[in-house]
């Protein structure tokens, strides 16, 4: 059997072949830039994702494959005109230009009425928001609209004609009924948007459509979504899923719909019919480690190896020092665009190894603000993402966390779930259960370190007063 998935990404998209095993038979990526036209905008050429899945499969040989499952960076928004060419670049899951739409959202709804009928609160990374921002300052370009997509759904439109896309990744749009897993009418009525423009809406391992060749493509998932299934997060009484990833996230299925009432956490579709999942997000966790090397390295770099062997001279608490990671802002808990990062506590004896150690801790820090609001709290954590990859981080974020981490033999992230997606639409597992049980196993297992666990809920309450204090500085 070979099973593919495609993960159109925010910097590449990447491409894996598994068998009935889970094991990888073929990887490939190609990359794209990203446009940044104007401080706080983030754009792609929806032609680049197609341009490089394209490539991919026929690198893989896809036309072998017995079934295709997508996967991607959620709630961009692709807009389409009459001719089904995009209108102008797709606006990214990290564009902020719709900050004032979402506070114009909130005030005319109220937060728990747009709670009530989407799960969640208006953020600036979220589809709907970007179309009220089309409307205001593009009203030529929003007057063509005859179709809205998401990433993802844009490749499949150019590879099987298709427009179509699944409830996991919908939830995302601000656009759905998460509960009746359904495009909510009040939610359209509100925004003015017109439901021909949406796609057709399938369960994640649905088939959505077929290419040329007649190879199946399942319907597949947001990320986050697909990443979790990729690591075996089913079920309530099952393990959670933990990325260190360029963003956090902390993600746990529910069996059924249970969103917060305040909107702290999201509440999506799961990739698995009929459940749901709850799910914080933390803007910055490895791309804030990133963003340290890059700022403190010089032009020869410096490997992570390097930098988390610095840090691990250097106890808990670091002296005092510590960070707040929001360097983009923030969504779990706090939903707040504007508020930005800092280290506090800074002294003479701090070098680079203390400020990456503050780091990895501020990282889990932030982490545990969502894993808190989760109940009831998962017994195990599974974790993937390119942090994961640290022995002292994981010890880290095991102990903030205060849950048991597991690792699974592939850490390929979003696109082995989509491919186990693929394996479903196209008839090799019977469920989403049965691929897991077959293909997803894990290997290794990190217990928290009871002293770090002491030491680090005795930092809890002091990383909880810098937000309050960032946000109350000029500009914040």
């Amino acid at each position: 059997m070979r099973l593919v998935g495609l993960d159109v990404g925010t910097s590449s998209t990447k491409g894996l072949v598994i068998d009935e095993t889970g094991a990888v038979l073929a990887e490939a990526e190609r990359a794209y830039p990203l446009a940044s036209p104007r401080p706080g905008w983030a754009e792609q050429d929806p032609e680049d994702w197609w341009r490089a899945a394209e490539a991919i499969l026929a690198e893989l040989r896809a036309h072998e494959a017995d079934g295709i499952g997508l996967t991607g960076q959620m709630h961009g928004l692709v807009v389409l005109g009459a001719d089904d060419r995009p209108l102008r670049p797709a606006i990214l899951w990290n564009d902020g230009r719709s900050q004032p739409q979402c506070d114009a959202i909130e005030a005319r709804l109220g937060v728990e009425r747009l709670v009530a009928l989407s799960g969640n609160r208006a953020l600036a990374g979220f589809t709907a928001p970007k179309l009220l921002w089309l409307a205001e300052h593009e009203p030529d370009t929003y007057n063509k609209i005859r179709h809205v997509l998401l990433p993802k759904d844009y490749v499949r439109f150019r590879l099987c004609g298709e427009r179509a896309t699944d409830v996991a990744d919908a939830s995302g749009t601000l656009l759905l009924d998460v509960g009746a897993r359904a495009w909510s009418t009040p939610l359209l009525e509100a925004f003015g948007v017109d439901p021909a423009w949406l796609p057709r809406l399938h369960e994640s391992v649905e088939v959505s459509g077929t290419t040329r060749d007649g190879v199946p493509i399942a319907a597949g998932a947001g990320d986050q979504a697909a990443g979790a299934l990729g690591m075996g997060v089913v079920d309530a009484a099952g393990p959670a899923s933990i990325v260190l990833g360029t963003s956090g996230v902390v993600f746990a299925a529910r069996d059924g719909y249970a969103p917060d009432p305040q909107g702290r956490l999201h509440a999506f579709c799961h990739a698995v019919p009929d459940a749901w999942h709850v799910m914080g997000v933390e803007l910055s966790a490895a791309g804030a480690l990133r963003w340290l090397r890059d700022a403190t390295s010089g032009p020869d770099g410096v490997s992570y190896d390097a930098l988390t062997t610095a840090a691990a001279r250097w106890a808990p608490g670091v002296e005092g020092l510590r960070f707040a990671p929001y360097l983009t802002g923030e969504r779990t808990p706090h939903a707040d665009a504007d508020v930005r990062a800092a280290f506090v506590g800074l002294g003479l004896r701090h070098d680079r190894g203390a400020l990456v150690r503050a780091v990895l801790e501020g990282v889990a820090h932030g982490l545990a603000d969502g894993w808190d609001l989760i109940d009831p709290k998962p017994a195990l954590g599974r974790l993937s993402g390119g942090g994961a990859r640290s022995e002292l981080w994981t010890a880290i974020v095991a102990a903030t966390l205060d849950v048991p981490l597991e690792r699974t033999a592939s850490n390929a992230g979003a696109a082995f779930g989509a491919a186990l997606l693929g394996g479903v639409a196209g008839g090799t597992f019977a469920d989403v259960r049965a691929a897991v049980a077959a293909c997803v196993a894990p290997t290794a297992r990190v217990d928290p370190d009871p002293e770090l666990v002491a030491a680090y809920a005795a930092q809890r309450a002091g990383f909880a007063a810098l937000y309050p204090l960032l946000r109350e500085l000029p500009g914040g």
